[in-house]
């Protein structure tokens, strides 16, 4: 029998591991790896010592699958590996064990249940964005720039005297903003030898 490894994260810095590592005890794990980071950076150090110190016939325990990934595919990676190496994987929290053939089951069956709900929430949203075009409304940031501001900012731009700088501050938008919607050209520069 291995090792029982145990890995806990918070996401913030005023959030406490308190539960996880209560869990972690109850559950007797011989060593618990933690941090205090987003589950949505690629570089967890904690997590890859972790990953690093288990050995074939170990189990990595955490308290609940959102704990261990940054996305149901890297969840899904993580715990393949786990099962190359030989590496058993507990979810406390929704009681799946991959150590056992039901456990894998349950983990296979889990992860093809929220990558379902993770693509029918994609189509949901392609077809309400398709919906809502098709009554003419436009997603996104309205502009800040109207068609009578674009006319008079070009009539300010016939002025050789004027700057850009100028005229997209006296609008309140960037000069980017005034290249992009009014069709500024950028002045060239002449090179002097």
């Amino acid at each position: 029998m291995g090792n029982r490894i145990g890995y806990a994260r918070v996401s913030r810095d005023d959030q406490v591991l308190d539960l996880q590592l209560d869990a972690f005890t109850k559950d007797a794990c011989d060593m618990v790896y933690s941090e205090k980071m987003s589950g949505k950076m690629a570089e967890r150090s904690e997590l890859e010592q972790c990953l690093k110190a288990l050995r074939t016939g170990d189990t990595l325990v955490v308290w609940r699958l959102d704990r261990l990934g940054r996305s149901l595919q890297d969840l899904v990676r993580i715990v393949t590996d786990l099962e190359t190496r030989g590496i058993a994987f507990e979810s406390l929290g929704e009681k799946i064990d991959t150590g056992s053939a039901t456990g894998k089951l349950q983990f296979h069956i889990f992860s093809a249940m929220a990558e379902f709900e993770r693509n029918l929430l994609r189509e949901r949203t392609f077809a309400g964005l398709a919906a809502a075009r098709a009554r003419g409304r436009v997603g996104g940031r309205p502009t800040k720039l109207t068609d009578k501001h674009i006319r008079e900012i070009k009539l300010l731009l016939a002025d050789p005297a004027a700057r850009v700088t100028d005229i997209a501050k006296q609008y309140g938008v960037s000069r980017a903003t005034l290249y992009s919607r009014v069709g500024v050209v950028a002045p060239v520069r002449a090179v002097t030898p």
